[in-house]
């Protein structure tokens, strides 16, 4: 049996996990089999880099974050375009073949996914693995380096806490989270912080000031607010797709949190800080429990291997590990329900969501 492996999108702390669970059941399990390594995402499948695998380059692994196998971006909008000539998905597809590939195992976030849901499509047999830490992979309840990356910028949100309070400051930490807010949610919630600010919950700048004024009268001088990347005011939110992507293009690249701090200016008359976790979310070591949840998402992907049950997604839904068909889930996204038990909850807390 011959298996390829990739991890493609963005990196996150569980990746190594994960694969270490799949090949170590697949080589305890099979009596004969070789695991192909693609380097760096589907490049590697693309242009054929690949290196074959051994059982001790999965071994010293769980506990390391990033990806042995390197990473990279290929966004699933540009796979069927020819470029100079080139044609991914027949390279794709020819170097899977070349090889005399039994299955190719993908792990990767939503694009991934749907990339590999084409691969499928195209006659490949593709078994995918949910990882992203934003957790927006529709159809599983859990995506492995989401809970690592919580915990990363929940420390982050409680060491800002003490500077805030020893200075009378309001600070706007932007957490990762460019299309839905779940990490930003989490962290906030975990942290305890103020104001949450989501993609999914389009802000009134106003009641953002009110809630950070009702705090004052309160006698706390401080706020803090967790504000996700994606995070969008009320305004923006009423145009249309092409005029909000150019006011984002417009900041280059510049913190939303910054918008936010300006507006906020106008109505308070506190001192604003703004912070950014940035990419520390994805890196360092994986927490406990992504390293016990990436490895069942990995013995289950083997599973799937073994059984030569094709074309689907591991998922974790009610704590128990299963797959559903590729299809079902490539190209949609799980956002954060606005009316849902966690927004709800934390606003009886006294969370406020500037809406």
């Amino acid at each position: 049996m011959r298996v390829g492996l990739l991890t493609s999108g963005g990196d996150c702390q569980a990746l190594n996990v994960t694969m270490r669970g799949l090949a170590k059941t697949l080589y305890r399990n099979v009596e004969d089999v070789e695991i192909i390594g693609f380097l760096h995402g589907y490049k590697g499948l693309m242009y054929g880099d690949y290196q074959k695998m051994k059982p001790k380059d999965f071994s010293g692994i769980i506990n390391v974050g990033g990806t042995i196998l390197g990473t990279s971006r290929c966004p699933f909008k540009k796979m069927r375009v020819i470029e100079d000539g080139f044609d991914k998905v027949a390279a794709m597809k020819k170097t899977y073949q070349d090889l005399k590939l039994d299955c190719l195992v993908v792990l990767g976030g939503n694009g991934s996914i749907k990339s590999a849901n084409l691969l499928s499509e195209e006659g490949l047999n593709v078994i995918a693995l949910p990882k992203t830490i934003d957790n927006d992979t529709w159809g599983t309840d859990y995506t492995f380096g989401y809970q690592s990356a919580i915990n990363i910028a929940t420390n982050y949100l409680d060491q800002i806490h003490t500077t805030a309070a020893s200075h009378n400051r309001v600070f706007i930490i932007e957490v990762m989270g460019h299309k839905v807010g779940h990490i930003c949610l989490s962290a906030g919630i975990a942290s305890g912080a103020d104001v949450i600010l989501l993609p999914e919950i389009p802000y009134d700048i106003k009641k953002v000031s009110k809630a950070i004024k009702q705090r004052e009268k309160d006698g706390k001088k401080f706020s803090i607010i967790a504000c996700a990347e994606g995070a969008i005011s009320k305004e923006d939110a009423r145009l249309t797709k092409k005029e909000y992507k150019a006011i984002v293009q417009a900041r280059n690249g510049r913190s939303v949190a910054y918008e936010v701090a300006e507006e906020l200016a106008q109505y308070i008359d506190s001192e604003i800080r703004v912070s950014c976790i940035g990419h520390a979310q994805r890196g360092g070591q994986p927490c406990p429990y992504d390293r016990q949840i990436s490895t069942r998402f990995g013995i289950e992907g083997a599973r799937l291997v073994m059984a030569n049950d094709y074309g689907k997604l591991v998922v974790l839904k009610n704590n128990e590990i299963s797959a559903i068909p590729l299809n079902e889930s490539a190209g949609k996204l799980k956002f954060v329900d606005p009316n849902g038990p966690e927004v709800t909850d934390a606003k009886l807390l006294g969370i406020s969501f500037g809406n």
